[in-house]
């Protein structure tokens, strides 16, 4: 009985404050943005958001008109006929990068090893690793451990595969015998393709600079 009249006089003394208001109150109130206060959500010398709408359609949302005007095929960079990327952040000061990776028809994208964590969430299509049991359908989140070495393969039947992809470190390239490293990509390298298309279709090299960070 103590501990709920304390627990009432804590909760008029926040409410007296202004430090609490109840959910009952707040149905009533209508928040008003004070234009004449600059109102800031991190420090001055934070980096900026990026705010990338309609990545990617689930189903069953409304993408308006004006939307749907500013989608353009470009921003996808393609890195064979039928393998593609979207960046959506390379983060070169922390070393990692978030992009859609978009493969058409189904196919082996090579054997690779990755020096850090890679984080994964299948948005459309399916596909896995030789090297694993799991498989990776619509809706599939996977972790991938630092050190490990495997060959994605996308489904035979599937017509288009997208996942978002969070890699951190090198992506390292390896022969599917020896396993000797024969190629790379990192952010830099992740950057660096996207510049060169850029500039290649249209959009202009400096395109890419809303996605680094």
């Amino acid at each position: 009985m103590k501990s709920i009249v304390v627990f009432h006089v804590i909760c008029s003394l926040l409410i007296e404050s202004n430090a609490f208001t109840p959910s009952h109150h707040l149905s009533h109130q209508k928040f008003i943005h004070n234009t004449s206060t600059k109102i800031c959500a991190a420090p001055v010398e934070a980096l900026s958001d990026i705010v990338i709408p309609n990545v990617f359609n689930f189903g069953g949302h409304s993408i308006s008109e004006e939307d749907l005007a500013k989608e353009d095929p470009r921003v996808w960079v393609p890195q064979t006929d039928c393998l593609s990327f979207r960046p959506l952040c390379l983060c070169t000061s922390q070393g990692y990068y978030v992009n859609l990776l978009k493969f058409k028809g189904g196919g082996v994208l090579g054997r690779h090893r990755h020096s850090s964590p890679v984080h994964a969430f299948t948005l459309k299509g399916g596909w896995g690793y030789v090297e694993h049991e799991w498989h990776a359908d619509q809706g599939t989140y996977v972790f991938e451990p630092p050190g490990e070495t495997h060959t994605l393969i996308v489904d035979e039947d599937c017509e288009e595969m997208i996942t978002l992809f969070h890699v951190t470190g090198s992506l390292l390239y390896v022969d599917e015998k020896t396993d000797e490293v024969i190629g790379f990509d990192d952010v830099f390298s992740k950057l660096e393709k996207a510049k060169k298309w850029y500039k290649e279709c249209g959009l202009g090299e400096d395109y890419v600079q809303q996605f680094v960070r």
